[in-house]
């Protein structure tokens, strides 16, 4: 059983002409050997676009799952696939034996922001797919984005919750809770966490945190 915290001051930057991002995790350049990942998840990367992206590029072997917190994003790939992914959305690109895809920041759609995860696929060699989801996130708490990635037990969670609205982080063997907007009151895990910041459980029983603003949470369930 363990609490990890970890702040966005620790996190590795790269810069290119229009875009910027912050790596959880090591990443080309950037290495740190206690920081390569956390269980099935190798990649924990925030996005900041301006007109530009990630022209095409190929990926093998890994679940990529994208959640866009503001503008919008330019999806094609090599499956047929050419979709805008808005604020509030997710996809899901299985890449398993191969796939080639680009992201785009809209032009007219503001600055652009997405948080993307790879986790470590279970079969690698699987045919690759993409799908996309829109949770409803009206209620408030916590719910399962309905994408259901390449490696058995991983879900991933979203909310935008309110002000001083408790909300439980369930048990799991791994959980990863990003703050991607807002910030969490001081509690008896930690300090008060802002954007930016995650909590990294390890066979941790169900945890309560309060927004003290209101925050949207991306919450992983990991095996």
């Amino acid at each position: 059983m363990s609490v990890e915290i970890r702040r966005s001051s620790t996190r590795f930057t790269t810069r290119a002409a229009g875009r910027q991002t912050r790596h959880a995790f090591s990443f080309g350049e950037h290495y740190d050997p206690e920081r390569t990942g956390f269980g099935a998840m190798v990649c924990h990367d925030d996005h900041h676009l301006r007109g530009t992206g990630f022209e095409t590029h190929r990926h093998a072997g890994i679940e990529i799952l994208t959640w866009v917190v503001s503008g919008a994003l330019h999806h094609r790939d090599s499956l047929g696939t050419d979709t805008v992914l808005r604020a509030g959305e997710a996809a899901l690109l299985s890449a398993g034996a191969g796939v080639e895809h680009s992201e785009i920041a809209v032009e007219g759609a503001g600055p652009t922001r997405f948080v993307q995860v790879w986790l470590g696929a279970d079969d690698p060699d699987a045919e690759p797919r993409y799908e996309r989801a829109v949770p409803d996130l009206g209620s408030g708490a916590l719910v399962d984005s309905g994408l259901r990635p390449g490696v058995e037990g991983a879900r991933l969670l979203v909310g935008r919750v309110p002000a001083h609205r408790p909300v439980a982080l369930p048990h799991a063997p791994r959980l990863h809770c990003y703050v991607a907007r807002g910030a969490l009151l001081r509690s008896s895990l930690a300090e008060p966490l802002e954007a930016g910041d995650a909590f990294c459980f390890t066979d941790e029983p169900a945890h309560e945190v309060t927004p003290a603003v209101d925050s949207e949470l991306l919450v992983w369930l990991l095996p």
